[in-house]
């Protein structure tokens, strides 16, 4: 079924003992977290290095951990969601910095958009920072929501983009601009 109508009051109805608000905060950094890997999908779908692709893919599988931690912190459950590890973390970081190697990046803001894929990567970037700063407030709200590692691998995960960006336009021989601030 694509539908039940179930939510036309303004509920989602996340199992059969648990409704939740749309307006509750938890659902507002679902949805966010929903159209980052959908955002990620449609990157992946752009000409990019192999190596992005393989970035990305693993990011949207990370993604869907997080949104189970929320889900099951939502509902309140004693289980366990799966869990982002210490070791993702440290990986994400190595990522980064053989991209760091590969870019020599400067120590300025850029324009993005000097290509179609290091424009959709800064998009993601922006994106993810914002499910980020969302992920902090509802864990200030609600301590059920408090989990320092997806909050570290969320803000490592925008640096990923920005270094991804970054070097998707270092193959493409093209050159990024710097804002001129007049």
């Amino acid at each position: 079924m694509f539908y039940t109508g179930n939510g036309d009051k303004g509920v989602s109805q996340l199992s059969s003992s648990c409704s939740v608000p749309k307006s509750d905060p938890a659902m507002g950094v679902l949805g966010s977290l929903d159209e980052l890997n959908s955002l990620l999908g449609l990157v992946r779908n752009k000409k990019i290095s192999t190596q992005a692709k393989k970035e990305l893919r693993n990011v949207q599988e990370k993604l869907f951990i997080i949104q189970a931690y929320c889900a099951y912190a939502m509902m309140k459950m004693q289980a366990r969601a799966p869990k982002i590890s210490a070791a993702e973390i440290t990986r994400v970081e190595k990522a980064i910095d053989t991209l760091e190697k590969k870019v020599n990046p400067g120590k300025h803001f850029i324009i993005p958009g000097a290509t179609e894929s290091s424009a959709y990567l800064d998009y993601a970037r922006a994106l993810c920072r914002r499910v980020e700063r969302e992920m902090v407030i509802l864990s200030k709200k609600n301590k059920r929501y408090h989990e320092p590692i997806i909050l570290t691998y969320l803000n490592r995960l925008s640096s990923l983009f920005y270094a991804l960006a970054r070097f998707e336009v270092k193959q493409s021989g093209k050159k990024e601009n710097k804002p001129k601030y007049k």
